[in-house]
């Protein structure tokens, strides 16, 4: 059995890639549709994170470090580490976290989970240093390069963001006898979800209309 309906990997657009496609993601696509863009296989995305959730179970909580340089991943980050007892960095990822025994924020981590592999390089890096797991989201774009673990994702969408860390986090909390059904747990997808700002739409509206526009001149150039 999945572990959610798999209608709601498609309804949070969690199967939506770009249109560039990585050589180390390729094995991951399910296939490309008319305008370009990969897709991801809903039934592998499923059975990744419960994989990875297998994964995340073996370790001590305090040994774990959420790591997420996008805003999108702040709030399920938080309330992943909360419910598991787990620690997060969110924003910048100053160097030498890992590796500097005297910086102020040094901790030595032995599960590292990061949401982009481009954006949070800085710490996968350093994880590698340290001889880390590592697990990472990852969308058709991405390079696997010192990646111990992926979960193919669209880790670029609060929502898809959003599904993965609540069925991470329900997941490990089974595993660890914490909870013992589906039912026990009495936190929903949204509540793992980026609150969007007044400031956050408005961003988005403008990049929806320079899309349209962008559209609208690529059919013109085509007639």
């Amino acid at each position: 059995m999945p572990l959610i309906d798999l209608e709601v990997y498609l309804t949070t657009g969690s199967h939506i890639g770009t249109k560039i496609k990585s050589g180390d993601m390729k094995k991951h696509i399910f296939k490309v549709r008319a305008d370009g863009l990969a897709v991801l296989d809903v039934n592998e995305i499923d059975k990744r994170i419960e994989m990875a959730s297998n994964i995340i179970s073996q370790y001590e909580p305090n040994k774990v470090v959420v790591v997420t340089e996008k805003m999108y991943g702040f709030k399920a980050a938080d309330l992943f580490s909360k419910l598991l007892g787990t620690k997060t960095i969110k924003g910048r990822f100053v160097p030498g976290t890992f590796t500097n025994i005297e910086g102020k924020d040094f901790m030595e981590p032995e599960l590292v989970v990061v949401i982009d592999p481009r954006v949070d390089k800085q710490a996968i890096i350093e994880a590698k240093k340290i001889k880390a797991f590592v697990l990472a989201l990852a969308s058709t774009d991405n390079s696997l390069r010192n990646i111990d673990f992926v979960i193919p994702i669209n880790n670029k969408g609060r929502k898809s963001i959003a599904l993965v860390f609540y069925l991470l986090t329900r997941e490990v909390l089974k595993k660890k006898g914490i909870i013992k059904q589906d039912k026990d747990f009495k936190y929903s997808v949204e509540d793992f979800e980026y609150d969007l700002t007044d400031e956050d739409q408005q961003k988005l509206k403008r990049l929806t209309a320079i899309k349209r526009v962008s559209r609208k001149k690529g059919k013109k150039r085509k007639k």
